[in-house]
């Protein structure tokens, strides 16, 4: 299926590694041309020789200088842009809200919420200029759901949903679609740190962690990074040129988390 993606103009935010790095290589495979960035400097270092289709530079997306001086480097690179990738988040602090240190609630939200605002305003003009003009926006099924001891992350998760919406009604008349992707239980490290917080957190083994979220999932089973990518691609593409203002679940079916 060609996809109409070639010689596209992608943007991924903390594209060096994980999702981020599948969802730049993805595109890549259908023939566009990547920008990434991320704040670990030494995954960036490592693109150099696993991916070296891709042109890649340091900002912390949170960080509104940053993400000026990024927007210079990757259009500088690409020559344009067709599609935003908002990726960047983190885990954020795992307690009990009356324990939660605030500078940590700040700092997740930050990164997961008010960076996709920072990047998105400084994309839109551009996007403007595209034939097949597209930002999607990484959520969570703890976006949809309630997320017990991780308050931060699922209150900006919540939002990323209400933010992808409200573009797409203000961007939709001018032919650029928003959409946001709620990833469930994804395999990687990330995951694993969550995991083993929580089991502290609750006096249970790492194993007894897992056991207990899968089995809130119908398919009993994680997601892969790629999956995620297939999607994003999807939408971004010619073919997904009617999608927009969708909160789209990647996630084996999860119906809460515990």
């Amino acid at each position: 299926m060609d996809l109409g993606l070639n010689g596209a103009r992608i943007l991924v935010t903390a594209g060096a590694a994980g999702i981020g790095l599948e969802i730049a290589r993805a595109f890549l495979r259908e023939g566009a041309k990547v920008h990434v960035c991320d704040v670990d400097h030494e995954a960036l270092a490592a693109l150099a020789s696993s991916d070296a289709g891709l042109t890649a530079s340091h900002c912390d997306v949170a960080n509104r200088a940053q993400v000026s001086a990024l927007f210079d480097v990757a259009l500088a690179a690409l020559g344009g842009l067709d599609v935003l990738v908002n990726n960047a988040g983190i885990a954020g602090p795992t307690g009990r809200v009356e324990e939660i240190n605030p500078e940590d609630w700040d700092r997740c939200v930050q990164v997961c919420l008010t960076s996709q605002f920072n990047c998105a305003r400084l994309a839109i003009p551009h996007l403007r200029k595209s034939a097949n003009a597209s930002i999607v926006n990484l959520s969570s099924a703890a976006g949809k759901l309630g997320f017990p001891l991780r308050s931060p992350y699922s209150a900006a998760k919540w939002g990323v949903i209400g933010f992808t919406k409200t573009l797409a009604a203000e961007l939709g008349p001018e032919g650029i679609r928003c959409n946001a992707i709620l990833p469930g239980i994804v395999s990687g490290d990330r995951i694993r740190r969550v995991f083993e917080a929580k089991a502290q957190q609750r006096g249970v083994t790492f194993g007894q962690m897992e056991a207990t979220m899968l089995q809130y999932t119908s398919m009993k089973s994680y997601v892969t990074p790629q999956q995620i990518a297939d999607q994003i691609v999807f939408i971004a593409s010619v073919r997904g040129r009617t999608i927009s203002g969708q909160a789209i679940s990647v996630c084996a079916d999860t119906q809460m988390l515990g």
